[in-house]
């Protein structure tokens, strides 16, 4: 049920990316952080872990904790179904799954297509996004892993 990821990110000026939806919006990673795409499965629930952590699961013998995306992102939590997956990413060194509503595609796209993320308010944290795509079917939002999940934090979620 596991799909290897082919995790060579960068030839020249151009980024593979894989791309998934949380409700009605597109998302993608560089593919570098990727490690497989499972299937949806349920986790077991941990008492009192932070509010995205949905659970932990075993991956082959290791116990990993399976993240919330959506909620994690400030939208509502996903309810997993049977075309939800579980992408599974190592970030700061630590293996975690991510729960989104469905895989979309595995792209290479020319690193110039990733524009800024406007300046919306002074409030606004930009930093979880590396920037926004723009393509035929839409914008795509492309996340940084390493600071929506800082070092401390993926410990955490470990421990």
């Amino acid at each position: 049920m596991a799909a290897p990821i082919n995790t060579k990110s960068y030839s020249g000026d151009t980024l593979e990316i894989i791309a998934f939806r949380l409700h009605d919006q597109e998302f993608c990673v560089k593919t570098t952080t990727i490690r497989e795409i499972r299937g949806w499965a349920p986790s077991t629930p941990i008492p009192h872990a932070p509010a995205d952590v949905i659970g932990v699961m075993n991956l082959r013998g290791s116990v990993i904790p399976i993240i919330d995306l959506a909620f994690k992102l400030g939208m509502k939590s996903t309810v997993a179904n049977e075309r939800s997956a579980i992408v599974v990413a190592e970030v700061h060194n630590m293996v975690i799954g991510m729960l989104v509503d469905r895989v979309s595609d595995i792209l290479t796209i020319a690193a110039s297509q990733v524009q800024p993320v406007p300046e919306i308010s002074a409030s606004f944290d930009k930093s979880f996004s590396e920037g926004i795509i723009a393509n035929e079917n839409g914008m795509i939002c492309f996340l940084n892993l390493s600071k929506m999940f800082k070092g401390t934090e993926v410990e955490e979620l470990a421990a």
